[in-house]
């Protein structure tokens, strides 16, 4: 889509940087506190605000609430009911798309009667395109409430990953924190070029991503016949993938199981290859949103870590439980956030 490509993602890099300031800023220091659910919150404002702009304030709720829907929908039960049953579950999601449409229809209304279509997703996505054309309003409808929720549910999952780190390995912390402190000191002057200057950040984000991937289980189905290690697929077939067990082959990565962001540093030693770092997916069924997904994860690590030292609560214990069910999650981790000297 034109509104994710990494050209329009850089175009926007002063819009991200300040909301992923503003979760720093507000997190409450010499406290334990369950992370996750004000990282999800700042993410969701990012990614409701680069699809709607102005629109946003309206839409987050309803965005959230479709967030909830999903994660009810994805909590294990004792009974693997058939897709066709409306479980209170699945009728609940139903609302809740419902919900976010109806809201979302009357500002593509507006905005196509006004003819101020926007440059954000939304208004690019009003907008011709050379492949498709005019898309239809039920197809923009459509399409939108799940991109939105991608926005900031897999980021919101790295996210736990990467500050759970940054408390662990403070060294890499503090390296951190020296490329942020050249970060300008108002965000919204943060611009591409700013951002490609985090390459460590960005190595420790990516080298997260390799160890915990937020998707650590993919599904492809095989459209033609074809052998894979020796074994026969046939056509028609789904295959399943696990990027964390990939990611952890000696093959393509040295010492796989250990923590080193610089990995990423080195041309010889990241890793180039297709289909060898599956965070994003790989080939034609990627992530689309790699980019925008990166920028933010990558400006949220950097203002973090500018501003605090994290560690871990005290006690043999994590403080956090190991969460595999529709992704990989550190359920109600807690950290303490200290203000850098």
């Amino acid at each position: 889509m034109r509104g994710l490509r990494p050209q329009a993602v850089a175009a926007r890099i002063g819009e991200i940087a300040p909301q992923a300031a503003l979760f720093a800023d507000h997190w409450p220091t010499g406290q334990d506190v369950e992370i996750l659910p004000p990282v999800r919150h700042a993410l969701a404002e990012i990614g409701v605000n680069y699809l709607f702009s102005d629109d946003a304030p309206t839409l987050l709720p309803f965005a959230a609430q479709l967030f909830l829907a999903r994660e009810v929908l994805a909590r294990p039960s004792r009974w693997a009911w058939p897709h066709w049953i409306p479980t209170p579950a699945r009728r609940f999601r139903t609302r809740q798309q419902v919900a976010f449409t109806d809201a979302l229809r009357p500002i593509v209304r507006r905005r196509r009667a006004s003819g101020r279509l926007g440059d954000d997703m939304l208004g690019q996505m009003l907008r011709p395109s050379s492949r498709y054309g005019l898309l239809p309003d039920e197809a923009v409808l459509d399409t939108l409430p799940g991109i939105t929720v991608a926005t900031f549910e897999t980021p919101s999952r790295a996210a736990g990953w990467i500050l759970l780190h940054l408390a662990r390995h403070p060294r890499a912390a503090d390296r951190v924190a020296a490329e942020a402190a050249l970060l300008p000191a108002d965000p919204a002057a943060t611009t591409s070029t700013h951002l490609e200057s985090l390459q460590y950040t960005q190595a420790l984000v990516r080298e997260v991503l390799r160890l915990h991937p937020p998707s650590w289980l993919l599904t492809r189905r095989a459209r033609r016949q074809t052998e894979l290690a020796g074994y026969t697929i046939d056509a028609g077939s789904t295959v399943l993938v696990c990027p964390y067990t990939a990611h952890r082959d000696a093959r393509e990565y040295s010492e796989p199981d250990q923590f080193r962001p610089e990995r990423w540093l080195d041309a010889s030693g990241s890793p180039a290859k297709p289909g060898v770092f599956l965070s994003f997916g790989t080939g034609p069924h990627g992530c689309e949103g790699a980019s925008l997904a990166m920028a933010m994860l990558t400006l949220l690590t950097a203002h973090t870590a500018r501003r605090y030292r994290l560690s871990e609560p005290p006690g043999p214990e994590p403080g956090y439980q190991v969460a595999t069910f529709e992704g990989l999650a550190t359920v109600g981790l807690r950290l303490r956030a200290t203000l850098r000297s």
